[in-house]
C-alpha cells in the first residue's frame, strides 16, 4: 500500500481575530515542541500524538450532546471526529514501538493531556469554529514535522528501522515495510485531518469554500475484542 500524495503547500490564510488567535496559539505550541524535543522526532511524535487524539474526542462528545438536546442530525460530524481520535491514537501506539518514552516523558504526557483537554473542551464550548481552526493549524504543523522526519530518515540521521507489526496490520503495509513507510502514511493521515478541520471551521464560519479534502490512507477498521472472539 502506497501513501496518497500530500500537498505540502496547503495553508489556510487567517481571516479575522478567531483565526489569528488559533494560529498564534499553534505557533506557541510549535515553538515549545521545537525547544523541548529539537530533532528527536520519534519522541516528539509520542508526546504530541497523545495531545492530537484529544480534539476529535472532545468535538464528538460535545456534538453528540448538542444533537441530543436539539434532537437533530449531526450530518456525519460525530463519526468523523471519533474516527480522527481513533486514528491519532493508532499513531501513538505505533510510535511507542519506535521510540520508547522515558518516565519523564510519560509524566509530561499526563500533565499536558489534562491541561490541554480542559482547555480545548472550554474552547469548543465558547467557539467551535476557533477550536476546529486550531486543529487545522495543528495538523498543518504535523505535516511539516513529519516531512522533516522523512528528511532525517532519508539523509541517514534517523535509522530506517523495520515498521512495527501494529503499523503493518493497521495500514496494510508490506511485510518488509520500514519506518519511512509508516511516516508517509501518518503524514497523509495528518493532511486529511488538516483539511477536514479547516473545512469544519469554514462551514461554521459560513464560508462557501470548504476546500479540497486530502485522501486518507486505507486502514483497518478496529473491532472490539468481543467481536473478534465471536
Amino acid at each position: 500500500m502506497s501513501a496518497p500524495f500530500v500537498d505540502l503547500s496547503v495553508h489556510h490564510a487567517p481571516r479575522g481575530l478567531s483565526d489569528r488567535i488559533a494560529i498564534g496559539f499553534t505557533k506557541v505550541l510549535r515553538w515549545t515542541a521545537d525547544t523541548f524535543f529539537a530533532e528527536r522526532y520519534g519522541h516528539r511524535a509520542v508526546v504530541l500524538e497523545t495531545v492530537a487524539a484529544v480534539p476529535g474526542m472532545v468535538g464528538a462528545t460535545i456534538n453528540h450532546l448538542a444533537c441530543l438536546r436539539r434532537m437533530c442530525d449531526d450530518k456525519g460530524w460525530i463519526k468523523t471526529l471519533m474516527d480522527e481520535a481513533e486514528n491519532e491514537r493508532m499513531h501513538l501506539m505505533t510510535f511507542i514501538e519506535v521510540s520508547k518514552p522515558t518516565m519523564f516523558e510519560r509524566a509530561v504526557i499526563i500533565g499536558v493531556q489534562w491541561v490541554f483537554y480542559l482547555f480545548f473542551f472550554a474552547l469548543y464550548l465558547v467557539s467551535s469554529k476557533t477550536a476546529h481552526r486550531v486543529v487545522g493549524y495543528f495538523e498543518e504543523e504535523a505535516v511539516i514535522s513529519y516531512t522533516h522526519y522523512l528528511a532525517e530518515i532519508d539523509e541517514g540521521r534517523s535509522p530506517n528501522v523495520p515498521a512495527p507489526a501494529i503499523a503493518k496490520q493497521y495500514w496494510g503495509l508490506a511485510d518488509d515495510a520500514t519506518l519511512r513507510d509508516v511516516v508517509l502514511v501518518v503524514r497523509a493521515d495528518e493532511a486529511h485531518h488538516r483539511d477536514v478541520n479547516h473545512s469544519f471551521a469554514n462551514e461554521l464560519a459560513g464560508l462557501p469554500d470548504r476546500g479540497v479534502i486530502a485522501p486518507c490512507p486505507p486502514h483497518q477498521e478496529l473491532q472490539p475484542v468481543w467481536k473478534q472472539v465471536a
